[in-house]
């Protein structure tokens, strides 16, 4: 049995996503042993909802340093399912091939600092990009600059919109990020 801790920082549902393709099997043979929240959130009532075992470290100075005690020392994948913090360089050498993240775009385009949930969206429409998607990679020091698992694609439309555009993207998280956890767990 694999386990698992999540990371989230808003309404969970990749988390739930999680939740729902570990009960189907279709991520087989693992657990969820800890859902690690940065601020209260609806993630966190997804863990209370579900009796999984959750905690809330707020961010500041020694954030990093009590994330790092509060993961379970059997975890064999920390997943960031909408985590907006940063994790500190010591915290992803530490862990480094065991951190898993999905990214709303075609990475290498549109990641780094600042691109996030609807920034990202906003500038790949500013782009006239003509597909856009969802990039799971593993987490490194650098941001959004680990090595690419899986990515989704889907059309950007000429008059698309941030929510429209968010809207496809979220079905192809949801599609992708399942498959690259059973990938990584089973690699």
């Amino acid at each position: 049995m694999k386990n698992i801790t999540v990371l989230v920082s808003g309404g969970g549902t990749n988390l739930q996503r999680i939740i729902d393709c570990i009960d189907s099997k279709e991520i087989s043979d693992a657990k969820i042993n800890l859902i690690v929240a940065d601020r209260e959130c609806f993630g966190l009532e997804r863990a209370k909802n579900h009796q999984i075992s959750h905690q809330l470290i707020k961010r500041g100075k020694d954030f990093s340093e009590n994330l790092e005690n509060a993961i379970p020392e059997n975890t064999d994948l920390i997943i960031l399912a909408g985590f907006l913090s940063i994790l500190n360089k010591e915290f992803c050498e530490k862990f480094e091939g065991k951190i898993i993240n999905i990214h709303p775009a075609l990475l290498p385009k549109f990641g780094g600092k600042g691109m996030w949930g609807n920034h990202v969206h906003q500038a790949v429409i500013e782009a006239k990009e003509q597909e856009s998607g969802a990039t799971v990679h593993f987490v490194t020091s650098g941001i959004d600059e680990g090595e690419i698992i899986l990515q989704g694609k889907v059309k950007v439309d000429v008059d698309e919109n941030i929510e429209t555009l968010a809207k496809k993207i979220h079905q192809i998280e949801y599609e992708i990020f399942p498959k690259a956890i059973e990938k990584v767990l089973r690699y």
